[in-house]
């Protein structure tokens, strides 16, 4: 296994959000259409996600335009840039395809993606807050993980819950990279995975999962960093200790696991006490738990945020 320390990652590797973003704070939106123009996303049929109801968890902000939600994205699967990954991942076939829930559980199931289409789906609303400072506010598409777990009945020693990606450098490009240790690997507390706010993601603006965005199905964890959410995830398994995550692994004084959204706990190469929303030219202030924490604040009474960060 190799481990790289921060200073070993190379500027192509990991962009320094401070520059990156005083370049383009103007022309993101430019940047990204140009993208999609020289490269455009392929045409599928039947992507609208049929029979969807409003979720309860919703928000008065102004979504993020499809646009940018699709072109700027966080994906090292395909790509450590945030353009890369709607371009590298357009040919990404995501059928068939299945998760298998396992682990501490009695009732072990593989669920195949359409399986899973078939349930009963929401929409909400939420905000998805990056640790390298910019957010946006996404309509997705899913169902609680809480419906999943509850299907396959945790045992009582089951404390945590571990998500794996697909492993596929023939499919997935940047896993030929040594950024990180594949396969991407996540985890969750039990209490938060079962958290009623955590979703099971299969689609957003009301289609099927683009590929850049973690199709065929990705978790969203919207009080915690964005790189929590796990993307085209292929396994769920329950265990009794912490998960060793793929960013712990990579650099474990700059990525905690929990991650929860802290303005008062710095990055330890730039601050995250501010965020810039795509498409918005001002920042604002960093929002604990990134404005949850009437929800979820609870489940951290007595810890210590900035130890367990």
């Amino acid at each position: 296994m190799l481990i790289r320390r921060p200073s070993d990652i190379r500027p192509s590797e990991i962009t320094d959000p401070a520059l990156y973003r005083e370049r383009r704070s103007f022309i993101t939106g430019l940047a990204a259409l140009g993208a999609t123009a020289l490269f455009p996303l392929p045409a599928s049929a039947n992507t609208k996600l049929p029979s969807v109801k409003n979720g309860a968890y919703r928000t008065n902000s102004a979504p993020t335009p499809y646009q940018d939600v699709t072109t700027y994205n966080n994906f090292y699967e395909f790509g450590t840039d945030k353009e890369s990954p709607a371009i590298l991942a357009r040919n990404f076939v995501t059928r068939p395809w299945t998760v298998m829930v396992d682990g501490l559980v009695k009732r072990p199931t593989t669920f195949g993606i359409d399986d899973l289409l078939k349930l009963p789906l929401e929409e909400r609303i939420y905000r998805l807050r990056c640790v390298e400072g910019w957010s946006m506010v996404i309509p997705w598409t899913g169902l609680p993980l809480s419906a999943i777990l509850k299907r396959v009945e945790p045992t009582g020693s089951a404390k945590f819950v571990e998500f794996t990606t697909l492993y596929d450098p023939k499919r997935m490009p940047g896993q030929r990279s040594s950024v990180l240790d594949w396969p991407y690997v996540e985890g969750l507390r039990l209490d938060e995975a079962q958290h009623p706010l955590t979703l099971l993601t299969l689609g957003l603006y009301g289609e099927v999962l683009p590929n850049q965005n973690g199709a065929p199905v990705r978790v969203v964890v919207p009080w915690k960093y964005g790189f929590k959410s796990a993307k085209s995830i292929v396994r769920i398994r329950l265990v009794e200790k912490a998960p060793l995550t793929a960013w712990m692994r990579a650099a474990p004084n700059e990525y905690g696991f929990f991650s929860n959204v802290n303005p008062a706990v710095d990055h330890p190469r730039w601050s995250q006490a501010r965020e810039r929303r795509i498409g918005e030219f001002f920042k604002r202030a960093t929002l604990p738990f990134n404005g949850y924490g009437e929800q979820v604040a609870a489940m951290y009474a007595g810890m210590d945020l900035r130890k367990y960060f």
